[in-house]
């Protein structure tokens, strides 16, 4: 099966949608997407964030997170981005996953695209 790693480093608002439509576009075509979160894209994985952030007639970002997640689809979410944060208590959406920025090298690798935004 192919892979797609989709690399999220940003908060703006109207660069959100991309990596999850995409993401979800993939699994309907049976390919294996997964997302991770780098940098001050974490901003919009802290609890609450999501809810707030709503394009034109797209549904909210904690929508599409959830969706995205639903079809099972992993969210990964760089330890060390979020100790540069300061977020040592910072509650993050549920289903994130806590990985160290090793891990983004090894999905980097293992990867047949790596798509970043």
């Amino acid at each position: 099966m192919s892979k797609i790693l989709y690399i999220q480093t940003t908060d703006l608002p109207e660069r959100q949608y991309s990596p999850l439509i995409l993401a979800q576009t993939a699994k309907m075509m049976d390919i294996e997407p997964q997302v991770y979160y780098l940098g001050n894209g974490l901003r919009v994985l802290r609890r609450g964030e999501a809810e707030k952030i709503k394009v034109g007639n797209f549904p909210t970002v904690a929508e599409m997170l959830k969706k995205t997640m639903d079809m099972g689809v992993d969210i990964f979410v760089c330890e060390a981005s979020k100790k540069m944060l300061g977020w040592d208590n910072v509650e993050l959406i549920p289903g994130a996953k806590i990985v160290g920025a090793g891990t983004l090298n090894d999905l980097a690798l293992d990867a047949d695209a790596v798509i970043t935004f």
